[in-house]
């Protein structure tokens, strides 16, 4: 197989018995886990981590990454909590048999030049590193919207001061950022470990994978690597079954979903016709 799909299945149930369902439903075997039951992978004890692990072994599911929030915090509030926490991150990862961690670049204060935070950010960013050393978890950035590291340059001068901090490459976040996605490739290639598979339109609205403006395609076929990790992030209308039922769907813009577990399997859909594969 070209590639191994993960999921974010968190976004199909809350439940951890939910995203089981999900990711056997669309023949899914790896987990990035960022919520368990309703709140964040960051809160599970140690001993919640190994019998969740043990849990997902049954079912033929294994943690691919933490999907964690660490780096989601604001740059100017005092570090040293986030550092811990951090820490019991690294301890989470490994009771998962989690060989990733997604992490961020820290929020900017509003109206201010991203470029007089850039020394403190990679600061912070190499204390995490230097943190996970040994640990044999291997740490990837991800763009996001709002953080430091967001538009393509920026996190190719992230990557270059801390090399061993691997990317995560979102497509919709660029796009939701106002980088073009192609030319944020040819800048950071070098250092993507994984792809998230989102795709998104001008205005920011996330489509399924290959219906926007990410140029998902263009990007498979220049993608090195194996894994790619499904983050629907698709309209849920909670309305949309009582339409159903008056025969008024089509009143419905295009990509709403009438629940979390249908617009689940759109986009695993989707992505499967991207690369051209079969359940």
């Amino acid at each position: 197989m070209r590639y191994q799909i993960a999921a974010y299945a968190d976004a199909a149930d809350d439940a951890i018995s939910g995203q089981i369902e999900a990711m056997r439903a669309e023949h899914i075997s790896l987990l990035e886990i960022r919520g368990v039951d309703g709140k964040s992978v960051a809160d599970l004890t140690v001993p919640e981590a190994k019998a969740l692990r043990a849990r997902l072994a049954d079912e033929g599911i294994a943690v691919w990454s933490v999907g964690s929030p660490y780096g989601k915090s604001e740059v100017t509030e005092a570090f040293g909590l986030r550092l811990d926490e951090f820490r019991h991150g690294l301890e989470l990862a490994e009771a998962l048999g989690a060989s990733h961690i997604r992490l961020f670049s820290f929020y900017l204060p509003r109206g201010e030049a991203p470029e007089t935070f850039r020394d403190e950010v990679l600061d912070r960013l190499s204390r995490f590193c230097e943190a996970a050393k040994g640990s044999g978890i291997v740490l990837c950035h991800e763009n996001e919207k709002g953080i430091y590291g967001d538009v393509a340059p920026r996190c190719a001068e992230i990557h270059r001061a801390l090399p061993e901090l691997k990317a995560v490459f979102d497509p919709a976040n660029f796009i939701q950022s106002g980088q073009a996605t192609l030319p944020a490739w040819e800048l950071l290639a070098p250092y993507v470990e994984y792809m998230h598979i989102k795709d998104a339109m001008p205005d920011g609205s996330v489509v399924p994978a290959g219906c926007g403006e990410g140029h998902l395609p263009e990007l498979l076929q220049r993608y090195q690597g194996t894994v790619l990790t499904l983050e629907p992030h698709l309209a849920v209308f909670e309305g949309l079954k009582a339409l159903e039922q008056e025969g008024a769907r089509s009143d419905v813009p295009s990509y709403q979903y009438a629940s979390n577990r249908e617009a689940f399997a759109a986009a695993a859909a989707a992505l499967r016709k991207l690369i051209g594969e079969n359940t």
